[in-house]
């Protein structure tokens, strides 16, 4: 049996009928990233003898019937955005190249008390500013399936190692589409829940009115389990919600009958790859056999929604990432004259050109003359987004889109264009304008053999519709892993 081809949920079953011990489990892991990590470069951080460690206390606790949790000791891999006490946290930024936090962010403790065993800290763009990992300061992740292709990003390290089988489950976030894009891209399951739904403390900030963190696993099984386990209530994060339920496992029942999808045509015309909307519609096609009603409809607005985000999100990042400054921790230059050329020299060595553009576009958007013409116009059209997508829930209960207009594109060949870098988050930003929850899955290959993603997008704090549609297609597919990680077994 190979233990890094099971799922997160089967190998916490193996571990609790004592088939398998925690370190075996976290062996395998380990064995599996020493031998593809040079191909793939997912991690930044890799916690040997910390994991090692950590499995021995956690297979006591489960020993002692302390932990008896569906993902106790079933090792993941976080991003490198999400605060870990004593264990680097970079950002994939050389500014943040010697930061060790004091604390842990509460989506990533929710994990460790239910018997999480961390592997280490997986790859991404520098601050999450990015759709392909390639603006990482440790050098690009590459896609699994393909080595010549990218992951996706902003959560491509995270992605790539699920799907490289290099950890059974991982943690992403999602500001404008960084789980649902890779996840695409890799050939996984991504959720981003509904904003507020999981805690954003300890989660270091690029766009605080749309960043969240979600799960990155082989299925939707995995993911609903993972997302229960995160998500809650914590008043140390000032937009966090406090839900009626968090129970989301409940919704892995293989049924869609009367379930009522709606088809954007404005996602379907120009500019989507026709391999990508053929194996999309034949998604929909299965659930349209499986008792869904399916309709097409006019979503507007739509062509605002990427000008609108990178208005809002830049404006936010350039706030948020005023405090790496050389001062209190992180890169400071070496050599400076003065208070205020410390700053400048220290931000200019330690922020990578993607960083330093989008931290410009925000502070012009923000300034005294431009605050009314950008900002506020931005946010108004969020106001109307977050209304066309309200008018369309009054009619149904789930919406298709692509993940993205392409699959994964060749290395090097995005960031020579960063207006059409942004363009490629066309279908994945509104829905964090909105604050929706939204889920990637598989539904196919294109003529190279790069996977295919269909995004399900659902209304406010409705993630159970989606989970049962996704699961509801997934029974008709089984997970498939790249031939890198299907090697020697």
């Amino acid at each position: 049996m190979d233990i890094t081809s099971l799922t997160a949920v089967e190998l916490g079953k193996k571990i609790k009928a004592k088939e398998i011990s925690v370190v075996e489990a976290v062996k395998a892991s380990i064995a599996q990233i020493e031998k593809v990590e040079k191909d793939v470069n997912s991690f930044v951080t890799l916690d040997k003898e910390g994991a090692l460690k950590r499995a021995e206390e956690v297979q006591k606790l489960i020993d002692d019937g302390k932990l008896t949790g569906p993902l106790a000791g079933v090792p993941v891999a976080i991003k490198d955005n999400m605060c870990t006490q004593g264990m680097l946290t970079t950002c994939s930024s050389k500014i943040l190249g010697n930061f060790r936090p004091m604390f842990t962010a509460e989506a990533v403790k929710n994990l460790e008390e239910a018997g999480a065993v961390i592997l280490g800290k997986t790859n991404m763009d520098e601050f999450a500013m990015g759709s392909t990992t390639e603006t990482s300061y440790y050098g690009p992740t590459k896609n699994p399936w393909n080595l010549e292709h990218v992951p996706g990003g902003s959560s491509g390290g995270s992605c790539a190692a699920v799907a490289a089988e290099e950890a059974p489950y991982a943690l992403g976030s999602d500001t404008g589409g960084s789980i649902r894009q890779p996840s695409s891209f890799c050939g996984v399951v991504g959720i981003k829940p509904t904003y507020g739904t999981v805690s954003r403390y300890g989660l270091i900030a690029y766009g605080s009115s749309l960043d969240q963190i979600g799960p990155v696993a082989k299925d939707v099984t995995d993911c609903a389990t993972i997302l229960e386990t995160i998500a809650s209530y914590d008043p140390k994060d000032s937009t966090s919600i406090k839900r009626d339920s968090y129970d989301f496992t409940s919704a892995l029942v293989d049924d869609v009958k009367g379930m009522r999808i709606g088809i954007p045509k404005d996602y379907f015309g120009d500019g989507l790859d026709a391999e990508v909307k053929e194996n999309i519609l034949q998604a929909v096609k299965v659930l349209e056999e499986k008792g869904a009603v399916v309709e097409e409809f006019d979503l507007s607005l739509v062509k605002y929604a990427i000008p609108a985000y990178y208005v809002i999100a830049s404006a936010e990042a350039s706030s948020n990432l005023a405090r790496f400054d050389g001062v209190k921790y992180g890169y400071r230059t070496e050599e400076y004259e003065g208070l205020h050329n410390m700053y400048k020299k220290s931000r200019s060595e330690g922020f990578g050109p993607e960083v330093k553009r989008r931290i410009m576009l925000g502070s012009f958007v923000l300034s005294s003359g431009y605050y009314d013409a950008y900002y506020l116009k931005a946010l108004k059209t969020k106001a109307l987004i977050k209304k066309a997508f309200d008018k369309a829930f009054e009619k149904y209960d789930v919406i298709v889109a692509p993940a993205a207009p392409t699959t994964a594109p060749e290395l090097g060949k995005s960031l020579s264009d960063p207006i059409k870098m942004y363009l490629g988050d066309i279908y994945t930003i509104s829905v964090n304008l909105a604050g929706l929850p939204g889920i990637t899955i598989p539904v196919g290959k294109d003529s190279k053999g790069l996977p295919v993603g269909m995004q399900l997008i659902g209304n406010c704090f409705e993630e159970n519709k989606i989970i049962q549609t996704a699961y509801t297609f997934e029974q008709t597919k089984v997970y498939e892993a790249p031939e890198l990680a299907k090697e020697d077994r």
